[in-house]
């Protein structure tokens, strides 16, 4: 399979945060990034930039050290996020750092996300990183990419949600199912003790439903969303 080129990467990228801006789960201070593959080099959207016109255009390029390479304006002042993830990760491929509603309710409350739909499974365990400060140093962001270790998402309390992949679609999808949990757990709340998803119910929705096409359902869903 070969490895899409960097314009490509491009306007995947962007494509994706504008889905995501119109699913309310990316404000105007959202970002998302990938790595270009076989390089140290990232890409990720320019801090200025209006999320929801989102362009190519709007994509930076900058180095493992934060050095931009090229784009019209500043990259993100957090991205440290994704900088300190990518360097303890070698798996990641793409991180979003959102700011959605209802799970950063949980945040703000300190009541844990639970899974209780079959694709919350596919989040593991979420830690909640203790600090609302924006993350905007690299001693912040290696605080923050400690505290995701090897998890595929953190809450940031009372901020918003970091989530990391090995695709763009897979990280994209996450961030849904992150999204469409937490509304569940939140509104099942209101009526009673909603039902949590057992250990054994937990491996049989990874197994089922950890799949590159479901991912990209995802994607193709909220692609088609936009011409709506």
């Amino acid at each position: 399979m070969v490895a899409p080129d960097s314009e490509t990467l491009k306007q995947n990228l962007a494509l994706g945060i504008r889905m995501l801006e119109r699913a309310e789960i990316i404000d105007y201070n959202g970002h998302g990034s990938v790595r270009i593959p076989g390089t140290d080099h990232i890409l990720i959207n320019s801090g200025p930039c209006a999320r929801n016109a989102l362009t190519a255009r709007d994509i930076v390029t900058i180095d493992s050290g934060g050095r931009q390479l090229d784009g019209h304006d500043a990259p993100p002042m957090e991205m440290h996020i994704h900088l300190e993830i990518y360097k303890r990760r070698p798996d990641v491929q793409a991180v979003i750092h959102a700011h959605p509603n209802w799970s950063t309710y949980f945040s703000m409350t300190g009541v844990p996300i639970r899974p209780v739909f079959p694709q919350a499974a596919l989040l593991g365990s979420i830690p909640v990183f203790d600090c609302i400060d924006s993350v905007n140093t690299p001693e912040l962001g290696s605080r923050l990419a400690n505290e995701l270790g090897e998890s595929r998402a953190v809450l940031l309390k009372s901020h918003g949600s970091v989530i990391a992949g090995s695709t763009l679609e897979e990280t994209f999808a996450l961030c849904i199912y992150l999204e469409e949990n937490a509304k569940r757990q939140y509104r099942a709340q209101a009526l009673g003790m909603p039902y949590v998803l057992n250990e054994q119910e937990i491996e049989d929705c990874v197994r089922n439903l950890a799949r590159p096409g479901l991912y990209r359902k995802v994607w193709d869903y909220y692609q088609a969303r936009l011409r709506m």
